[in-house]
């Protein structure tokens, strides 16, 4: 591994242009809805979401939602939820493909929009559902969480980004519809620490990254970080300066001449880390 793909990670970019388009789309459809949730992924609540979606959103009542808590570390999903109280936004920490703690977010929901509820009763408005647009970037878990919560496959979904193709109202019961949008939303690269948090829980797509550049990095941070763990899971005597060699030579992962592949060493990292095979990791805490 050269010098170059320890310390750079392919540059990515991100276009206004696309972000202008999904503006308009939010904001024609806002009107449509009472309040709106935002999910990100709990191991990185900064990366995984667009700034500009407190601009579109402005004063609409909002939750957050941070998925994905079974792989992040629970004192600090914690931290973000009472970060988040703090300013007066609602959030939940939840897994939408285990389904853990899903089901908090209708009473939260009704929670929110109390005083519209309280409003409709009193004008005497019965049977109108409550409706909620939900937002997050490609791959942070949305459509799997629509699934979990309406109990059926209502949301197409896969495990790569961006397959959510057009809007469309899912009902949950009689009192709450979601407008699912589309994947239309992407994270704004503001510096490549940005990207590569993103690279690392696989939201963005492997073959445009340098695989063992990125373990690298992830290595490092998992050495700094939660080195008790990186050494239970690969039975490491010490952390050196080069882990993926030493994850290598202790899974046997040797070419002809005795030499480590350290890139199938690094194939196997990023994957038993996305694997949750490492232990609960979380890469951003609250400021």
């Amino acid at each position: 591994m050269n010098n170059n793909s320890k310390n750079e990670i392919k540059n990515i970019q991100w276009f206004p242009g696309h972000m202008t388009k999904a503006r308009r789309i939010i904001e024609a459809d806002l009107k449509l809805v009472d309040a709106v949730a935002e999910l990100v992924d709990a191991r990185i609540p900064i990366s995984s979401r667009n700034p500009v979606i407190d601009s579109i959103v402005g004063n609409k009542p909002r939750i957050i939602i941070l998925n994905k808590s079974d792989y992040a570390d629970e004192k600090v999903t914690k931290q973000w939820r009472d970060f988040y109280k703090t300013q007066g936004v609602y959030a939940i920490s939840c897994d939408s493909r285990s389904g853990k703690n899903v089901k908090s977010f209708v009473p939260n929901l009704k929670n929110i929009l109390g005083d519209l509820i309280e409003r409709r009763r009193s004008k005497g408005v019965i049977g109108k559902a409550l409706r909620v647009m939900v937002l997050g970037i490609p791959n942070v878990g949305k459509s799997t969480f629509i699934n979990k919560l309406a109990g059926a496959k209502k949301a197409k979904a896969e495990d790569r980004p961006g397959v959510t193709r057009g809007k469309q109202w899912v009902t949950i019961d009689k009192e709450i519809e979601l407008l699912d949008m589309p994947g239309i939303l992407w994270p704004k690269f503001d510096d490549q620490q940005t990207a590569m948090k993103l690279a690392f829980t696989g939201a963005i797509k492997d073959d445009i990254l340098d695989i063992e550049g990125l373990a690298f990095h992830l290595s490092q941070f998992l050495a700094e970080n939660y080195p008790e763990r990186l050494m239970q899971r690969y039975k490491l005597d010490s952390i050196s300066d080069n882990l993926l060699y030493d994850i290598g030579k202790k899974r046997g992962m040797l070419v002809s001449g005795g030499e480590v592949d350290t890139e199938r060493a690094a194939i196997m990292l990023l994957d038993e880390f996305r694997g949750g095979k490492i232990g609960k990791i979380s890469f951003e805490k609250p400021l």
